[in-house]
């Protein structure tokens, strides 16, 4: 048997989640609910966006607007899709120029090695648009000196490559990758018209120095970049239509950092400095129709302290933050009569407590953020874990979620057309979840029942009189509740199989405050998937079953309610080692050829089939 190239391995340690808490933890300990998706899995699936690998994971739906690369929106547990807080390496990544919601369709899983979720309000943790949960997408942490190239093609004119490469030793951990995807696609409006494709480049660094046995020095980056043709509406009857649309999406980060000491010192700490700019430009047949840029300055203070009293083994976590937007917006359309320039700013002060006793593990965390441009907000959560004996743990927890007004909600002005609301207050939810927990030696499995608020949500407003849209907080409240269920077999690396379903009532209110049901969230879905290694062959397949869901047709007037049929997704991947080093492969999506929609009037792609090399380097 041949052993697998380095840089195809992911270490077996225990997995560490980062976004559950302010402290790094072990998944097993944490109350929360969790999902992960590490670097084996993405490497033996092969799929191509970050996106790919949520839709397998459960309560997570994936809206998709036309063929791979179009905008691409994620719900989780029936939240809006500007509810979702994204970090890449530990740089908060929603972008403030495009409504505060993450670019998943930039996000390139080539360059990623884990992919982390927490389902549920972290607002008390992190702050605006952790409604839903949080998603943390991280690059290779340079434990080992390692390298890899991939190329890949196939149908649609797809092309993919990426390079990757770590160097560890000499208190020096540096991590450098870059990826690459482009595909001339499909017609997105009803597969006769002109190609919708997509093309995407992407980077991503980390460097730390230990420059004292307690101390390092770190500083981390990313660049996503990408180009997306796509069917708009026409201008003159102003009907969803065959069009040729297209953005160029832009956006980047870098994050330095000073750290002192571990989490298990009596006293360590961090301060850090980031600095995100975004950019996007819309353009009608290769014309520049407009604009949004912006840029996010934020610096942060944080303090940790553990200790054992009264026969708790406690940790204290402390946080200050300050950070800063620009937004500005430009149009050629209205001859500039939408242009505007606008700033605001926010501090946050948070504090965590955390503790282990005998078999509990409890958690509680506060957090206060103040706003110049609207109502300031307190938000809470708490946790408790019992491990009940067997592998059985039962867990229960509260939290609370804000999410602020967008700069679009709050100032946008198309003349004739929409007027922003400079009124607007942050939106608020909170939601109890309880579960019960097994693990028991190769296997695991979880049962976790959720249910949340959400109040003063921003919703659009239409007057028939006067023809103009706007924005204002609904008086009623948005209902989520849901139930999901877990399990997985993993007797070795060499096979893992893992399932999950989840069951979802979302509703909000309307004109009449009655409760209806929102769009794009599926009241049923699920996954099934496996990876694993038989000699020279590496496998990874996945089955996502996404049930039936509204959608609205805005060619209608007034707007109507239409249903987007169910469906089954397939993909999977295979591989042969000709050597240690060398890997060949063969991917195939959408493996059934199904014809479904994620947005109505918008058409996926059908099956494709693609293939490639993959060349591992390194100790």
């Amino acid at each position: 048997m041949l052993d697998s190239p380095p840089a195809l391995v992911a270490p077996a340690t225990t997995p560490i989640v980062v976004t559950a808490s302010r402290l790094p933890e072990p998944a097993a300990t944490s109350a929360a609910s969790i999902s992960l998706v590490d670097q084996l899995q993405i490497e033996r699936s092969g799929l191509p966006f970050v996106s790919d690998y949520l839709r397998l994971l459960p309560s997570t739906s994936v809206s998709v607007s036309g063929p791979a690369g179009s905008l691409t929106e994620v719900r989780i547990r029936g939240a809006e899709a500007n509810h979702t807080l994204l970090f890449i390496d530990g740089i908060r990544a929603n972008d403030p120029a495009a409504g505060n919601a993450p670019r998943f369709e930039l996000l390139n899983a080539d360059i990623a090695s884990r992919i982390e979720l927490v389902r549920g309000p972290q607002s008390a943790l992190w702050g605006s648009e952790a409604i839903g949960g949080v998603i943390a997408v991280n690059g290779d942490s340079a434990e080992h000196t390692s390298g890899s190239v991939m190329a890949e093609g196939g149908s649609f004119g797809t092309a993919r490559g990426s390079a990757s490469a770590s160097y560890a030793g000499r208190g020096v951990k540096a991590a450098l990758g870059i990826a690459a995807q482009k595909s001339r696609g499909t017609d997105a409006f009803d597969g006769t018209g002109d190609k919708d494709g997509y093309e995407n480049e992407s980077f991503r660094g980390r460097l730390a120095w230990a420059a004292a046995p307690d101390v390092e020095v770190g500083a981390s980056g990313f660049a996503l970049a990408g180009i997306s043709k796509y069917d708009g509406y026409s201008p003159v009857t102003y009907l969803h239509a065959d069009t040729l649309d297209s953005s160029r999406n832009r956006l980047g980060a870098v994050r330095g950092w000073v750290s002192r000491g571990q989490a298990a010192d009596a006293l360590s700490g961090t301060v850090s400095l980031s600095l995100l700019g975004s950019s996007n430009i819309n353009r009608l047949d290769r014309v520049e129709t407009n604009r949004t840029t912006a840029r996010r300055v934020t610096a942060s203070l944080e303090l940790r302290a553990h200790f054992v009293a009264l026969g708790i083994d406690q940790h204290l976590i402390g946080a200050v933050e300050q950070e800063h937007e620009r937004f500005h917006a430009r149009d050629v359309a209205y001859g500039g009569g939408s242009n505007q320039d606008q700033t605001r700013r926010h501090r946050s002060v948070t504090a965590e407590w955390k503790g282990d006793w005998r078999s509990l593990t409890g958690d509680v965390a506060v957090r206060r953020d103040v706003f110049n441009r609207f109502h300031d907000a307190t938000t809470v959560r708490a946790s408790l874990l019992a491990r009940l004996g067997s592998g059985v743990e039962a867990t229960a927890s509260y939290g609370e979620g804000i999410a602020q007004p967008t700069f679009f909600d709050l100032y946008g002005f198309f003349p004739g057309s929409f007027i922003g609301n400079p009124t607007l207050v942050p939106e608020r939810s909170r939601g109890f979840e309880a579960s019960l927990r097994w693990r028991g030696g190769v296997w695991n499995a979880a049962l976790t029942g959720y249910r949340q608020r959400l109040r003063s949500e921003i919703v659009d407003t239409f007057d028939p009189v006067t023809f103009l849209s706007g924005t204002e907080n609904a008086t009623g409240r948005s209902r989520r509740q849901g139930i999901e269920i877990e399990a997985g077999w993993s007797p070795s690396s060499r096979f893992r199989l893992r399932a999950q379903g989840a069951y979802l009532q979302a509703t909000q209110p309307n004109v009449a405050a009655l409760q209806v049901k929102e769009v794009r969230r599926p009241k049923w879905s699920g996954a099934v998937s496996t990876d694993g290694e038989a000699g020279r062959l590496t496998y990874g397949a996945s089955l996502a079953l996404v049930g039936a869901r509204s959608d609205v047709d805005f060619d209608q007037y007034p707007a109507a309610t239409v249903w987007l049929g169910s469906y089954a997704l397939a993909s999977a991947r295979l591989g042969w080692r000709i050597s240690p080093q060398v890997e060949l492969f063969g991917r195939v999506a959408n493996a059934f050829d199904r014809r479904y929609a994620d947005v109505f009037g918008y058409r996926p792609s059908g099956r494709s089939i693609n293939g490639g090399l993959r060349v591992g380097l390194g100790s």
